[in-house]
């Protein structure tokens, strides 16, 4: 399916809607009746169309965007819009909670790291020549007033000269939240109860089960390569997000490095899970717990013991 297509097809009991963006395959299951079909049509569109709108604004790879008009003017206060300011703020809140290891300023490192599953690594002087480009804190973000219905009015930033954002790490799990609630919004009011899931390539958020008393089932895909089978679990409502290495690593004389970089060094953060799942009200909440955890390395399972969302960890 190219970029712009959407299918809509009756699978089983339900319907199914596709369409690829951020780099993934892309479904809404929506629990309405077969004769719904104009209905669950519409809700894809809506859906989709929403996706590709928050890809279009902020993808690092395209020159036409609201990121690229960013970078372009460097050491300059800017103007941001609501919408990036909020992204922005729970970008400063990353930053803090993990202590300046989740940094939407990192996405540079990908200059230098390449995780196909080869055994190349990069030039340490590489990726040294990176690092003062790269950290939150150089950073000036001035966030906008909050009015009384918590909605942040826009903000100032200022990025000096060649470092970027990349809203890589939390991008696909925001889309999938805005995606089900335009749904929401739209569907009538007598089906408004009908169960809705989004899924972004993994990411995955619901309005609640897909019938009473019937959670929809999904699978976590297994991060080894013998084919076991996915990891099963029921999710009633909220967000479910993965962060794990079964597809973005490297192997070295039998070392694997995986894709999750730490900032400060410029190099794979070391004794991590293989994968970590997370449940909780949100998807990007779900995510971001999920790279927090893989982040603090070997103390990942304390850290989301500490946390207290339902998750699901899997070790070498």
């Amino acid at each position: 399916m190219t970029s712009g297509q959407v299918g809509v097809r009756w699978q089983g009991d339900l319907w199914a809607g596709h369409f690829d963006a951020m780099a993934s395959s892309c479904e809404i299951l929506l629990a309405l009746p077969f004769e719904q079909a104009e209905l669950a049509g519409r809700l894809v569109r809506l859906a989709a169309n929403e996706v590709w709108r928050i890809e279009q604004r902020y993808s690092r790879y395209r020159p036409d965007n609201l990121f690229a008009a960013l970078h372009n003017r460097p050491g300059q206060a800017q103007r941001v819009d609501a919408e990036t300011a909020r992204l922005l703020n729970f970008a400063d809140q990353a930053w803090r909670l993990s202590s300046g290891r989740f940094d939407v300023t990192s996405g540079l490192l990908r200059r230098v790291w390449t995780f196909d599953g080869s055994d190349r690594l990069p030039d340490d002087d590489a990726i040294k020549a990176l690092l003062p480009l790269i950290g939150w804190q150089r950073v000036t973000w001035l966030s906008g007033t909050v009015d009384s219905s918590g909605e942040v009015a826009g903000g100032s930033l200022t990025l000096p000269e060649g470092m970027e954002l990349d809203f890589g790490g939390i991008g696909k799990e925001y889309a999938a939240d805005r995606a089900l609630g335009i749904c929401m919004k739209a569907i009538p009011s007598r089906w408004r109860q009908s169960g809705m899931l989004v899924n972004l390539g993994g990411d995955l958020a619901c309005n609640g089960p897909r019938a009473p008393e019937q959670p929809w089932r999904v699978g976590v895909e297994s991060p080894y390569e013998d084919d076991q089978p996915p990891l099963m679990l029921e999710l009633w409502r909220g967000g479910l997000a993965t962060s794990g290495d079964s597809r973005r690593y490297l192997l070295r004389n039998g070392k694997r490095y995986s894709h999750l970089l730490d900032p400060n060094t410029g190099w794979p953060i070391e004794q991590a899970p293989r994968s970590v799942t997370v449940a909780a009200p949100s998807c990007i909440q779900s995510g971001l717990v999920a790279s927090l955890a893989m982040l603090q390395g070997a103390s990942a399972t304390e850290y989301l013991k500490n946390i207290g969302l339902p998750h699901w960890v899997i070790s070498e």
